[in-house]
């Protein structure tokens, strides 16, 4: 089926316009160009600001004057990750899109629903002649997915919205009301390296679901990071002298490939011991990880390698770091309060960094797990960084908007939805700080497997999210 021939088509056709535009985080000016030109062809109000969140404003339809003017909000950024065996260039290709029954997809790469669906429903609202609405304010960030600066860079003032709708959930039967917050904890030393040859181990990890490290993070899904330090600590007592480390990728994704190579004592009876344990991992794994693939290899290796003492430091300060859920919520049922996620360990030439996103909706648990990681991480002789810290979103369960979510979704699909918070980064938080009192809240369709090249949309979710986007807008509550 072609993508433009899908309801409503309105979104797809934006959705492919977007999708033909590289707009990797953090290298977004593409993307923000498009979408400047985009509002100034419709007439409407357009600026960018300083940081590069582009605003897009249009006035109330007739009749609707008297409802609360509401921000309709979406990021422009997307997560780029891709299949070692495909080639594509973030930067430069537009991402390939296909269908498989009732899902959108695309080849080999992360498909950009996450928040494409949400940015291309705005811009379909903002195109409608005939879509009863408020006064609409179109805020689209960027820089989402890797450090929320676009969130951060707003400034207070810019809006005049007293309702936010931010349309970045990914369950067409859930309405967000709180989110975790997150920081970056990253651990980083310089060893001697001494060029070096022999024969030693290479092992690469691959073929791991991977996915959103607040989303999936409870899931028991294989973190590659963490199947490689066992590996690597199995070597710790044999004179172990690591070369080269390139494992894992951005803070926000759960690992699903990484290799190693290094040097040790008697590589072949490491290499049974290496087998045994896969083995184990890949029974561990078996109904979860079908596609887990690990190559075990002795090799003739050179290279730059770093002594057996600042290898077994290293590899079991890696060891004893935290990854996973930390603590469930008391109060919120099956609802993750605080985790970690090893994100990616890397070391060459001497330099090793070990990259974590800690999250938590409770700020001084998000702190806990960060310093038991800075604690790990220094008594193996590391220095710590804290950086790219980010508030969570404070529940509000009596919103007048909620109400209004609840009741439009009831009548429409004859049961309750789900409320709750969810563990993953949402830009409420942020936005709320300059803005005390706006009313907030989160929804958006099915979206499985963010963050990886598994990602996918349910179509017909989309126009379920759709047509309760559009009756939401008409039961907006009068000033």
């Amino acid at each position: 089926m072609d993508i433009l021939n899908m309801e409503p088509k309105s979104i797809w056709k934006n959705f492919s316009s977007l999708n033909a535009i590289p707009r990797p985080s953090k290298k977004e000016g593409k993307i923000i160009a498009f979408m400047k030109q985009f509002g100034e062809s419709l007439g409407l109000e357009t600026s960018v600001d300083e940081t590069g969140n582009v605003l897009i404003k249009k006035p109330a339809t007739p009749g609707m004057e008297d409802r609360k003017p509401v921000v309709l909000q979406s990021h422009l950024d997307m997560v780029c990750q891709k299949n070692n065996d495909v080639d594509f260039d973030f930067d430069k290709d537009g991402i390939q899109t296909y269908v498989d029954g009732d899902w959108l997809k695309a080849k080999g790469t992360t498909l950009g629903a996450d928040n494409g669906i949400g940015v291309s429903s705005i811009m379909s609202i903002l195109q409608s002649n005939d879509i009863p609405h408020p006064q609409l304010e179109a805020l689209f960030t960027i820089d989402e997915e890797t450090g929320m600066t676009g969130a951060f860079g707003l400034k207070a003032g810019e809006l005049s919205g007293k309702i936010l709708l931010n349309l970045d959930s990914e369950e067409d039967d859930e309405i967000t009301i709180g989110c975790a917050g997150g920081l970056d904890v990253t651990g980083i030393v310089q060893y001697i390296a001494e060029e070096t040859s022999g024969k030693g181990i290479k092992i690469e990890i691959k073929g791991l679901q991977g996915g959103h490290s607040g989303i999936n993070i409870h899931e028991g899904r294989g973190n590659a990071n963490v199947l490689l330090r066992r590996f690597l600590y199995l070597g710790v007592n044999d004179n172990i002298r690591l070369i080269e480390i390139n494992a894992g990728g951005l803070r926000n994704a759960i690992p699903r490939e990484a290799l190693a190579s290094f040097l040790i004592d008697d590589p072949d009876t490491y290499l049974k011991k290496a087998e045994e344990l896969k083995s184990d991992i890949l029974n561990e794994f078996k109904s979860i990880e079908k596609d887990l693939n690990i190559n075990i290899s002795v090799s003739d290796l050179s290279g730059d390698a770093i002594s057996t003492e600042d290898s077994a430091r290293f590899i079991r300060g890696l060891k004893a770091a935290h990854n996973g859920v930390y603590r469930m919520s008391p109060d919120v049922e099956d609802l993750v309060e605080a985790s970690n996620n090893i994100a990616r360990v890397e070391l060459k030439n001497g330099l090793a960094r070990i990259l974590n996103l800690s999250r938590s909706s409770v700020e001084s648990t998000k702190m806990d797990v960060a310093n038991q990681l800075k604690a790990c991480f220094e008594t193996a002789g590391m220095d710590v960084e804290f950086t790219g810290g980010y508030p969570g979103w404070q529940p509000d369960p009596h919103s007048d908007i909620l109400e209004v979510l609840v009741k439009v979704y009831t009548e429409r699909f004859g049961e309750a939805p789900g409320v709750s918070a969810c563990h993953a980064g949402l830009e409420c938080g942020i936005i709320g700080s300059n803005y005390p009192g706006m009313e907030m809240i989160s929804f958006g369709p099915t979206i499985i497997g963010a963050h990886s090249p598994e990602e996918r949309v349910n179509i017909p979710s989309v126009q379920k999210f759709w047509g309760y986007l559009l009756e939401i807008l008409k039961e907006i509550p009068k000033k």
